[in-house]
């Protein structure tokens, strides 16, 4: 698929041109969308009075003069931090939301993952739900008797199907909410952070839904803010930034600008979310160290890296073992080791120090990520202390290949063999 050339950063371009892939199915015009935030309210008839009626108000621009194109079997990713107007910008796609100044075009029947069951009715089964929302998002009741028992058993949903959904658990709201609309069988569908429902399993079902969707040649159109989603699913990514187009073009080009232009100065010593462990020695400290040994929160693929622990030993401890884990944001592991599996276990420790772990080369692609770190007893089964997300941390391009994909450098060698020439 031929890509777009990106759009400057000041937001400012002409439309994408139709590539050779397909006509252009979504269209984005010169898209403006203001709202009016109110400092002070009138509360009382007094107070109308006192003001001469009048009420003190900002206009808020959600969306400035944003242009863009979708070609249809294309998946098209907006990225951006909140506020950015991504959903904004999906609202007025799905003609939720008027603009006020440009035009949006949508091509072919819409379903759109906005908020899931928003349309049901507490009150009503899960079966006259399904009819109910199936209506909502334009099917047939003949249409819909032919897909029930696809959507109750997309959604797991079972003997369930006919108690009234206010008895549902938020995951089963969620999960037939979802089913009803993917299987609306849609020509453009429209997602706004829903690519992460229910449990592992079902989300097993919904990324293979979405793989069957694109292959069928549909259009897609989501806002995430799981870059390693966006990058696998996406053939296009539009970074939107205050309201403003920023930057649009291939997935993993505008990411990377994407990451390392929001990257957070994020406290050094900040305690972890979720922390547990008996207490008779603790992590005090987690510090990431650059290739000059500086302490960071931002580092390049490929250049050496130290992870440094800090820990604080109140009475000896015979053979004490120390843990890390990689984990994505969405809560992937990605890899988890151990002192005891490095040969590196200490006969007995006390006091104050630190242990070093260093990578050469660091083989983290760019994106961000959490560590997790504990303090465990040979065994591994007594927990001394564990400290869950205590730092987060960005990877930046630089020295793996820039085509990789994924999480990980693997700094694999080729070869290939010419068995012709050999003969």
């Amino acid at each position: 698929m031929s890509l777009d050339a990106a759009i400057p950063p000041d937001g400012d371009g002409e439309p994408d041109e139709p590539s050779e892939s397909g006509r252009v199915v979504v269209s984005a015009e010169g898209v403006s969308k203001k709202f009016r935030l109110f400092k002070e309210r009138n509360q009382t008839l007094k107070a109308a009075v006192l003001r001469g009626h009048r009420l003190v108000a900002d206009d808020f621009w959600a969306l400035r003069d944003v242009s863009f194109d979708v070609h249809e079997g294309e998946t098209f990713g907006l990225i951006g931090e909140n506020g950015s107007g991504k959903s904004t910008m999906l609202k007025c796609l799905t003609k939720i939301l008027r603009p006020d100044e440009g035009r949006v075009a949508v091509e072919g029947k819409i379903s759109a993952l906005l908020e899931l069951g928003a349309g049901f009715h507490p009150e009503l089964t899960g079966r006259e739900n399904v009819f109910l929302n199936g209506a909502i998002l334009g099917l047939g009741q003949k249409e819909l008797r032919r897909r029930f028992d696809d959507i109750v058993d997309f959604a797991g949903i079972g003997a369930f199907i006919d108690e009234p959904v206010k008895n549902y658990s938020s995951g089963m709201y969620i999960r037939l909410g979802f089913s009803v609309a993917i299987n609306v069988d849609p020509d453009v569908l429209l997602v706004d952070e829903v690519l992460a429902v229910g449990d592992e399993a079902f989300q097993r079902k919904c990324n293979e839904k979405f793989a069957d969707l694109r292959s069928q040649g549909k259009t897609i159109v989501l806002v995430s803010h799981g870059m390693g989603g966006v990058q696998n699913l996406c053939d296009r990514v539009a970074w939107f930034e205050h309201g403003r187009l920023k930057k649009i073009g291939e997935p993993r080009e505008v990411i990377e600008a994407y990451v390392g232009n929001v990257h957070v100065d994020r406290s050094l010593d900040s305690e972890g979310h979720h922390r547990w462990g008996s207490g008779e020695a603790r992590v005090s400290r987690v510090e990431l160290l650059d290739h000059r040994g500086q302490r960071t929160t931002q580092v390049h693929s490929g250049d050496p890296v130290t992870l440094r622990i800090h820990y604080d030993i109140d009475e000896p401890i015979e053979r004490p073992v120390f843990g890390i884990a990689f984990h994505t944001l969405e809560g992937f592991l990605l890899n988890g080791t151990n002192s005891r599996e490095a040969h590196c276990v200490p006969e007995k420790l006390t006091g104050r120090g630190h242990v070093d772990i260093r990578f050469n080369p660091f083989r983290l692609l760019p994106a961000t990520y959490d560590i997790h770190v504990a303090l465990v007893d040979y065994s591994l089964l007594h927990q001394y202390d564990y400290r869950q997300n205590v730092l987060r941390f960005d990877v930046v391009r630089g020295h793996t290949r820039s085509g990789e994909a994924g999480w990980v450098s693997l700094g694999e060698v080729w070869q290939i063999g010419d068995l012709t020439s050999e003969a």
